[in-house]
């Protein structure tokens, strides 16, 4: 209707008298106008008073009015010498309110819509943002949801608009479907991609909703699995999803192409550097002839490769794979070529996106800095830096032209999330009973990337308040370094007829040795005491009864190799510790330590673990308190009960701890058939270990310092509540005054 008025309107103009038309215009006069001033439709006009009637001016005129978003409809008429601008303000948004939506509350729906109130009505912006609610709907399975905008018109030329929506039922997949795979069946592939067939136990996940971005990650990760199985002709087809006739569910198919197998031929290095002999750098390369062709590992070489030389001070050195496929023979030629590569160095770094973290704290990470020479492996590292911050949803690094052709730009586009969580929790285990905590914790104070946090745990055997904080960058160096606040109670009755109060602090500082070393320097002061001692306790119990004092400095080094520190399977960790006492308070001690867990991949989902450590600790001038000894039991031997083994008053059963221990542990990991997404394996272990030497003698006593082992079997599951472990452990080797306990389990919930 607008159109046809704004057409009418012009020509009427242009089919006046040509001798009218040619007259100035006298003046322009505004009409309808409501909040918005003269002056500023005026300035969207492109003719002006003293001017003449021109078709084609008025044609832009109009346009531009229309073009603002602001009006409904717009005329421009003659009337004698002046021009008349007639129009209708388009409505203002008093509210936005959404009805329906159960699934997705009004703040995420809020801050996806353009709408906002007190922003003019438009219907295209209206139309846009039921097209992006309902796009946030299939994004979370949701491919029936329907949204229908309302208007409800307002005095004032004001509007209430509302959304809505009719969720719909969950969009799932029913199907998955493979064509064409002789080398694995479905079930295989099924697990390596992401979305999953709907099944009653994926209640927690969203993997079994259909979302088709997660269809194009699938078709990359089938790709990367053949590549790394040696199928490197393999391509994947088509994938195509079908919505069923009922428009619940989706099924998936996928048609691949798997082609033959290839096992490495010839590996081999060509350097085109004068200076850099071939020959000396094949030890290098670990890639061997006769094994499966794997695209990964020959992309890891590349990279230890490049940076091999780059710690050889060939920073501009570029090594790119070059591959001689043989099909007859089904045989892949890999020679890693070795050349000079552009001499580019970094001119500036630049971050956004960061709206509370700071600059520094990205840029921290960053192995690069400004002049440095522009190196992809460190660039590579410092992404994935950048990413283990936990800061970022996203992290978008890439390099964009300099001032001059040396000179390159990082540009780091960054995502920010929620660094604070608070969390409170209940579960049992076997060492501290039913146990509740609470915490408040936050990993970026300040977009500082400083770490703070407040814990409390109330166990029947144990309660517990912690206060930590930690600077990661202190004064701006790779220091960090924090303190803790701690006061801690222990329930002792069961295995030494005591109980135990810690009270005191602790500052500590690490840093860097190299890439995976990590020396720690810290100091504790605390009031250690000895309470509510039983009538009938040992004699020995009885005379540690009382408070002492004890002001400690540790030193701690770390060697970690681990793939991750959550779930690791692969690499080792290996950790020494050395506490002295005596630095004033009323103990005195040296103590030491030293722990080691190796992790190897026996087959996909299959890790094995050998784990063993041991201490050692001695009285200076005094004897060793039974708050510093060592106990062995529990967790840390399973199949015997806390404490349960060691030094021992046979007259009371009240274990004494050792000054002296050893232990170790063999444990193979393996899934159970069912989907790895459950996060459910059977474990297979056998625990060793021996406690010893206490400084208390008496003919009650027995300190044989004997071996003692056990082996055992258990089921781990990483639930969405929490971790949950179930094992059982019977003593092989044990001694006749040992406290045994074959069942142990733990549980974990946060809500």
């Amino acid at each position: 209707m607008k159109k046809c008025l704004a057409a009418l309107s012009l020509a009427l103009l242009v089919a006046m008298p040509q001798a009218r038309a040619a007259e100035d215009i006298a003046s322009i006069r505004v009409s309808g106008a409501q909040r918005i001033e003269d002056s500023t439709i005026l300035s969207y006009l492109a003719v002006h008073p003293g001017e003449a009637f021109d078709a084609e001016k008025l044609d832009i005129s109009l346009k531009a009015l229309f073009e603002t978003g602001m009006f409904s409809d717009v005329v421009l008429k003659r009337e004698g010498d002046d021009l008349v601008v007639s129009l209708q303000e388009n409505p203002v948004v008093n509210r936005i309110a959404f009805e329906g939506n159960k699934r997705i509350d009004d703040d995420e729906l809020n801050s996806e819509i353009q709408m906002r109130p007190r922003v003019v009505f438009t219907r295209p912006r209206v139309q846009a943002d039921t097209d992006r609610i309902l796009d946030l709907y299939r994004r979370n399975g949701r491919f029936a949801a329907k949204v229908m905008p309302e208007v409800i018109k307002l005095d004032q030329n004001r509007v209430d608009l509302v959304f809505k929506i009719d969720e719909g039922p969950k969009t799932t997949i029913g199907r998955i479907a493979f064509i064409g795979n002789q080398a694995f069946s479905d079930s295989q592939l099924r697990e390596e991609i992401r979305s999953r067939e709907s099944r009653w136990y994926r209640f927690f996940s969203s993997d079994d909703t259909y979302d088709p971005d997660r269809l194009s990650f699938d078709k990359e990760l089938l790709r990367r699995f053949y590549l790394t199985n040696g199928y490197a002709d393999f391509r994947v087809a088509s994938a195509v999803a079908e919505l069923a006739p009922g428009g619940e569910e989706f099924f998936l198919t996928f048609t691949v192409e798997e082609g033959p197998r290839y096992r490495f031929g010839r590996i081999g290095i060509e350097s085109s550097i004068p200076k850099l002999d071939a020959k000396d750098l094949e030890p290098m390369v670990n890639l061997m002839p006769g094994e499966w062709y794997d695209a990964l590992s020959v992309d890891k070489e590349s990279i230890k490769l490049t940076d091999a030389l780059a710690a050889q001070q060939m920073p501009f050195v570029n090594v790119s794979p070059r591959f001689i496929r043989d099909p007859d023979a089904h045989i892949i030629d890999v020679v890693m070529e070795v050349r000079e590569g552009s001499r580019n160095f970094v001119e500036r770094i630049d971050i956004s996106g960061n709206v509370r973290t700071m600059d520094k704290v990205v840029r921290r990470e960053f192995d690069l800095a400004e002049g440095d020479a522009l190196n992809s492996t460190k660039l590579a590292r410092s992404e994935k830096q950048v990413n283990d911050l936990g800061f970022f949803e996203k992290v978008d690094i890439h390099v964009a032209p300099g001032s001059a052709p040396d000179q390159k730009v990082i540009d780091v586009k960054v995502a920010e999330q929620s660094t604070g969580d608070m969390s409170i929790g209940a579960g049992y285990s076997t060492t501290d009973g039913m146990l509740a905590d609470f915490s408040i914790h936050e990993r970026n104070l300040l977009g500082k990337g400083q770490d703070l946090s407040l814990s409390t745990t109330l166990a029947s055997e144990k309660n517990e308040i912690n206060i930590s904080f930690t600077e990661p960058y202190f004064m701006d160096r790779d220091i960090s370094a924090g303190f803790d606040i701690f006061n801690i109670m222990r329930d002792q009755q069961d295995e030494s007829s005591y109980d135990q109060k810690q009270q005191g602090f602790g500052l500590r500082m690490s840093y860097p040795l190299s890439q995976n070393l990590r020396q720690r320097i810290l100091y504790r002061l605390e009031r250690n005491e000895i309470t509510s001692v039983d009538s009938t306790a040992s004699i020995y119990i009885r005379e540690q009864e009382g408070s002492r004092t004890t002001s400690m400095l540790g030193h701690e080094l770390t060697l970690d190799t681990r793939n991750s520190k959550l779930a690791p399977s692969e690499g080792y960790l290996v950790r020494m510790t050395n506490d002295l006492a005596g630095f004033g308070g009323t103990t005195h001690f040296l103590r030491n330590k030293i722990i080691g867990i190796y992790y190897y991949p026996v087959s996909p989902e299959w890790v094995f673990s050998l784990a063993g450590e041991a201490g050692l600790v001695w009285g200076i001038g005094d004897d060793v308190n039974i708050a510093d000894r060592y106990f062995l039991g529990g967790n840390s031997l399973r199949g015997f009960a806390t404490g349960g083994v060691g030094p021992r008053d046979t007259a009371t059963g009240d274990s004494l701890g050792g000054n002296h221990y050893v232990s170790g542990s063999a444990e193979l990991a393996f899934p159970l058939g069912l989907p790895s997404e459950l996060g459910i394996k059977a474990h297979v272990f056998g625990d060793a270990g021996t406690l010893g030497s206490v400084d208390s003698t008496g003919a009650t006593i027995v300190d044989e310092d004997a071996l003692r082992a056990s082996i055992g079997a258990g089921i781990s599951w990483r639930s969405p509540m929490g971790p949950i472990r179930f094992d059982y452990a019977s003593a092989l080797i044990k001694e006749d005054y040992d406290e045994v306990e074959n069942f142990r389990f733990s549980f974990g919930t946060r809500f």
